[in-house]
């Protein structure tokens, strides 16, 4: 089939997945842009207002945090600065796509979510502003959106809000226990967005005795999904990926044929948060205590409109920028909360487009990780493949920094604050046999770009399902992996109900129960849970029984008197909030904190009232005996959930597997909810042998309109972790234009 010489033609599979062919690079991107538009219209416009800071124009009060905090951050300033700043070439390729948004439009946006919008069908509604084309930089704003928050500085905020109130607690009642070991404690930088896998096997592993790639990004998960399946073809190259829908290309996850990538976080602290202390001056401007004196700051006023009935209402909000960056939360009327966040992407001008581009015409490994040493943010690991080789690199900007400095805001009127330079990424490795990247801290300290990582139960299974499978790998034989179930983590917790524990204790305890000796019912449940074979099936009663624990010791611990001082207002913006959930930071760091005996916390008296709780509640309920799929179901988060009597489309009620730490992420908030709302956005394994055999999958669908049959189609599938081949063949698609 010929392409379409100066156009392009659009092509489906079974699942709706878009294949785009043209034969030259500027039309396939102007195809990419245009089936984004047609497929996640709705998705990519609200997108666009984030990184323009206009959602409240549209959604009214619920959009109005965003809105001041993509003002304070400058996302759409940093966006612009990055366009002009691209090559022509590049800017070229970003142009056709925005061009291809534009014309798709047309289209894209006749979905029942705007209809909702302009028929204002719940309270606060107002006239819907009329759509305007997208500027020529909104594809980076885009790409931003998904990243700002995906860096480490939130992380910095919560220890800073740690060290101020436990910390400075701690510094009184026992002065022996350095400040280091109370951050420590609640360090686990989990929280929205952390996490993915990702593991390599070389040709001496696989069956067709050329490399496989696979994994599975961990983020939000989002109604549309996070990640566009997408195949991109023109006379240059012929590249199967998914895609952030908005931006072109496929920057994280690629497979071109003779070559492959994908990426998980390398949890790097590349975004240094830096203290400011500003002042306002005569004449209404603002200075900055430099580490040489005051220094002007920048200040922009900005005019955030939200919906509202009547008409809109105007918040006026004051955007900071000092010589070391942007201030998102505080200002000078808060001189004890102020914090200034230096971000690579601004510093530089840069948002690695260049990087984008050039991996679509990657013919080897060696081209893929040439193309990511222009990578800016966030910082990844990469694995990366040929027929013959696998190389694993780190790729990303982070300041270089002492070790042992401790991860809290830098003070910006000291030496400290100064702007650091970047840290020279080490060249490629070689992989002879196997790669597993889980978020883990990595064993060269060279790579050691962070300050905490995930616990490496993950990594290590993940390892063990490889080494088990033998030399004979498929890329089938990938789902075995995908779909696990086994929580590493759960010895972890379940070694605070030991059988001898209470053997001396009160048999009649405390009016909480927390000293009383377990009574016959309890014994039975824990003896129950230490038989478990720790698999969060979604069929499984010991599944349900343990998480219910988890989930009453959790609050339990949350609410100790030992912790009082974090429930302490934190001051920083809105925005900032899931972060600062003590609730869901105990979760994250619930074994460290049942084993703090220096700080009261009696770890197995709590653990056994914690499981009397839940035995007491069952012992009440009725109904058959609760498994784990009953409460672990995913929501669906969609951007009208926050608005009050807004129509929000829904995704089929599925039973799920699988947990935070398990293989199959999927994620909930122990001691607020078991639903899923963080986890595998997408399924990818990669054969380098023959591309046909690689496979993919997604949450949901390839469409983000919920009266396609595309929609929710892939709903089940997932939640089995199964995925589906890839297609490449074009007599098998469905021609469904050419433009």
């Amino acid at each position: 089939m010929a392409a379409n010489p100066g156009g392009f033609s659009v092509h489906r599979d079974a699942w709706g997945v878009p294949h785009v062919r043209a034969a030259d690079e500027l039309a396939l991107a102007r195809g990419q842009g245009y089936v984004t538009a047609l497929d996640r219209g709705w998705q990519i416009e609200v997108d666009r207002w984030r990184a323009e800071g206009r959602l409240a124009e549209r959604l009214g009060e619920p959009g109005l945090a965003w809105d001041r905090f993509a003002h304070r951050v400058r996302l759409a300033d940093t966006a612009r600065r990055a366009y002009a700043a691209l090559a022509d070439d590049d800017r070229a390729w970003v142009d056709a796509y925005t061009a291809g948004v534009n014309d798709g439009l047309e289209r894209g946006r006749d979905v029942p979510e705007m209809h909702a919008l302009a028929d204002a069908a719940w309270p606060g509604g107002g006239d819907l502003p009329p759509h305007e084309p997208w500027p020529a930089w909104a594809p980076l704003g885009v790409f931003l959106v998904a990243h700002v928050l995906f860096s480490g500085f939130p992380h910095v905020l919560w220890r800073d809000h740690v060290a101020r109130t436990l910390g400075a607690e701690v510094a009184r009642s026992r002065p022996d226990v350095p400040l280091t070991t109370v951050l420590d404690l609640l360090a686990v930088d989990g929280g929205p967005g952390s996490g993915s896998n990702a593991w390599a096997l070389a040709g001496a592993r696989t069956r067709g005795g050329a490399p496989l790639l696979a994994g599975d990004p961990h983020r939000l998960l989002e109604l549309p999904g996070v990640y566009q399946q997408v195949r991109l073809a023109c006379d240059a190259y012929d590249v199967v990926g998914l895609a952030f829908p908005g931006v072109p290309g496929v920057p994280h996850f690629g497979h071109a044929g003779a070559a492959a990538w994908g990426v998980t976080n390398a949890m790097a602290h590349h975004v240094d948060v830096v203290a400011e202390r500003l002042h306002r001056t005569a004449d209404g401007g603002v200075v900055a205590e430099g580490p040489d004196g005051p220094e002007p700051a920048d200040v922009v006023h900005a005019t955030v409109r939200v919906r509202a009935v009547g008409g809109p209402v105007e918040h006026r909000v004051e955007t900071i920028e000092t010589v070391r960056g942007v201030v998102v939360t505080g200002g000078p009327d808060d001189p004890g909360r102020t914090f200034a966040v230096r971000l690579p992407a601004r510093v530089d001008a840069d948002l690695g487009v260049a990087a984008w581009r050039r991996l679509l015409r990657a013919g080897s490994a060696r081209d893929v990780t040439d193309a990511f040493a222009t990578w800016v943010d966030p910082v990844d690991r990469v694995l990366a493949a040929d027929r013959a080789t696998v190389l694993s690199v780190t790729a990303g900007r982070v300041p270089r920094r002492d070790p042992a400095e401790p991860a809290l805001p830098l003070p910006g009127w000291a030496d400290a604050g100064r702007a650091r330079p970047w840290v020279v990424p080490p060249p490629p490795v070689v992989v002879d046999d196997v790669a597993v990247d889980a978020n883990e801290r990595p064993a060269r300290p060279d790579l050691d770009l962070g300050r905490t990582y995930a616990p490496p139960h993950r990594a290590r299974r993940i390892r063990a399902l490889l080494a088990a499978a033998g030399d004979d790998a498929t890329a089938a034989d990938q789902s075995r992996v995908h779909a696990d179930t086994l929580l590493g983590g759960a010895d972890d917790l379940l070694g605070w109900l030991d059988r001898d524990a209470y053997a001396s204790g009160d048999e009649a305890g405390a009016d909480d129960g927390t000293t009383a000796r377990p009574d016959p019912a309890t014994v039975h449940a824990a003896a129950r849970l230490r038989a478990w074979d720790r698999r969060m099936d979604a069929d499984s009663a010991d599944a349900a029984l343990f998480a219910a624990w988890r989930g009453a010791l959790v609050g339990r611990v949350a609410a100790h008197p030992a912790l009082a001082p974090l429930h302490a207002p934190h001051g920083l913006d809105p925005v900032f909030a899931p972060w600062l959930s003590v609730t869901a930071r105990v979760a994250d760091a619930l074994p460290a904190l049942l084993g703090a005996a220096w700080l009261g916390i009696d770890g197995a008296a709590l653990a056994w009232a914690a499981l009397a709780d839940v035995v007491r509640a069952r012992d009440d309920a009725s109904g058959p005996v609760p498994v784990w799929g009953d409460t672990h179901r995913v929501l669906g988060l969609h951007v009208l959930l926050d608005v009050p009597g807004a129509p929000v489309p829904r995704v089929p009620d599925v039973p799920l597997g699988g947990d935070t730490d398990t293989v199959r992420c999927t994620a909930s908030v122990p001691g607020v909810s078991d639903v899923c709302v963080r986890g595998s956005v997408a399924r990818w394994v990669w054969g380098l042998a023959d591309r046909d055999a690689s496979r993919w999958g997604v949450p949901f669908g390839a469409s983000g309109d919920p009266r396609s049959p595309h929609f929710t189609d892939r709903l089940a599938a997932w939640a089995d972790a199964e995925t589906v081949p890839v297609v490449t063949d074009w007599a098998l698609l469905r021609h469904e234009e050419t433009r």
